[in-house]
């Protein structure tokens, strides 16, 4: 069993994936091709925004982002403890500081109400991380960033395709941020990502950042970076974007089987295991379904025997990470976070996991957890 199954969704795709490469090795623009300026267009028009600006990575973006706000050393952006390490390591390599929240122990994003303590005069930007695919409660942190005059980045690398007060992901703050590395719930067959924004002087700034800071050929007013998406990758993600809203439906339905089957299997145990909890008005992609459970190295392997691939995302909160040593921070400082990284384990997920294959982890994950 595939924990992620890119191989049926290509034999899906595959006339339409070739045709589209194909177009690409004929015209030879390899670099911000024709096909990038389609792609911004169509991804613009799903979202919801005015400008979609193509970019190398979903770790790029982040960073185009926090430049184009003029983030600098001696600033300070909150964000999360619990994420993958790319939030904190652009915060740190814009030159700022980054600053940790705790997260809310049922959505594992970022917890709204202990947001305005962190707030300090140095304090530049919110970069809230909508963890799993379901989004950041963006009505309260909005309302907490507009009281402060604050820009909000979304780190929505895993949250595309879902929404919240039925509005879309990466439309809800002021730049949202996403990635298309192959595991996403829209991948391309590479790295990529995308910036989204109303902002016509964000856009504006974005776009060059992406080209060494460019604003015409051999013209840079401010520095950037190379962070152009490739027109291959282009390609791939026009003719995966013709069928993401069949694989989002196929998705919320997989995730909701996945929450029936493990209730109907723990009646009688419900505490040895805590499923994903959607907040009022939102809807989720699953980039990950992720489940909480004790002893989790033990379900791992127990898991892992039977046949069932999982992943942990992730293991240590950032404030424990080597390379955040220096902030000061200790184990105790995020408990929620840190009692989040013990438990947290990902099932197999993906818009082509049929049911049987689900009652199969299930099946697995009862004998792992209950022993």
């Amino acid at each position: 069993m595939d924990f992620i199954d890119l191989k049926t969704q290509y034999r899906r795709l595959r006339p339409s994936v070739d045709e589209r490469v194909a177009k690409v090795l004929a015209h030879g623009q390899y670099i911000l091709g024709p096909e990038v300026v389609e792609l911004e267009s169509a991804l613009a028009r799903y979202a919801g925004t005015r400008h979609c600006v193509a970019a190398s990575s979903g770790t790029d973006t982040l960073l185009i982002a926090l430049l184009a706000l003029g983030i600098a050393r001696g600033d300070e952006v909150i964000t999360v403890p619990f994420t993958f390490i790319a939030t904190a390591e652009m915060i740190a390599l814009a030159g700022a500081t980054p600053v940790f929240v705790d997260i809310d122990p049922r959505t594992w994003n970022l917890d709204p109400a202990l947001l305005e303590s962190a707030i300090t005069p140095r304090t530049r930007a919110i970069m809230p991380v909508s963890l799993y695919g379901q989004c950041a409660d963006f009505a309260a942190i909005n309302a907490i960033a507009a009281r402060h005059r604050l820009p909000v980045i979304d780190d929505a690398a895993q949250s595309f395709g879902a929404t919240q007060g039925g509005r879309r992901s990466c439309s809800l703050s002021d730049i949202g941020s996403t990635s298309f590395f192959p595991s996403k719930p829209l991948g391309a067959y590479g790295d990529g990502g995308a910036l989204f924004t109303d902002d016509d002087v964000l856009a504006k700034a974005m776009r060059e950042i992406r080209v060494h800071g460019q604003d015409r050929r051999y013209h840079h007013p401010r520095l950037g970076i190379n962070g152009r998406l490739d027109t291959l990758q282009a390609a791939v993600l026009l003719a995966k974007i013709e069928i993401f809203d069949e694989e989002v439906v196929a998705r919320t339905r997989i995730g909701a089987r996945y929450g029936e089957l493990i209730s109907e299997a723990f009646v009688g145990h419900e505490e040895r295991i805590a499923t994903p909890w959607i907040a009022p008005g939102n809807t989720s992609v699953y980039a990950q379904y992720t489940i909480e459970v004790d002893d989790r190295d033990v379900v791992e392997s127990r898991m892992k025997a039977r046949g069932i691939p999982t992943a942990v995302h992730y293991p240590m909160p950032l404030h424990t990470q080597p390379v955040f040593e220096s902030l000061g921070l200790r184990e105790g400082a995020f408990p929620v976070a840190e009692r989040a990284a013990r438990r947290v384990i990902s099932l197999p997920m993906h818009p082509y996991l049929g049911e049987e294959q689900q009652r199969q982890v299930v099946a697995a994950l009862r004998a792992a957890v209950l022993g």
